[in-house]
């Protein structure tokens, strides 16, 4: 009985330690997301500015007869 009770408490402190881990990978990657979003909206601004600023330059251009 005493080493069924071993066993049990070998299981419970790795899955202690299991969750811990998985709670630490968990919010490296909320982080990590949270930081490629922010990327992904800078790109996405630069983008928007580009896109205006090369359609005035088309507009500029003389048409083709």
């Amino acid at each position: 009985m005493q080493n069924e009770f071993n066993a049990l408490e070998q299981k419970l402190g790795q899955l202690v330690q299991l969750a811990s881990r998985l709670r630490s990978e968990n919010h490296q990657l909320r982080q990590e997301l949270a930081a490629a979003l922010s990327q992904n909206r800078q790109y996405s601004d630069k983008i928007e500015g580009v896109s205006g600023r090369l359609e005035n330059l088309l507009s500029q251009l003389p048409e083709e007869a």
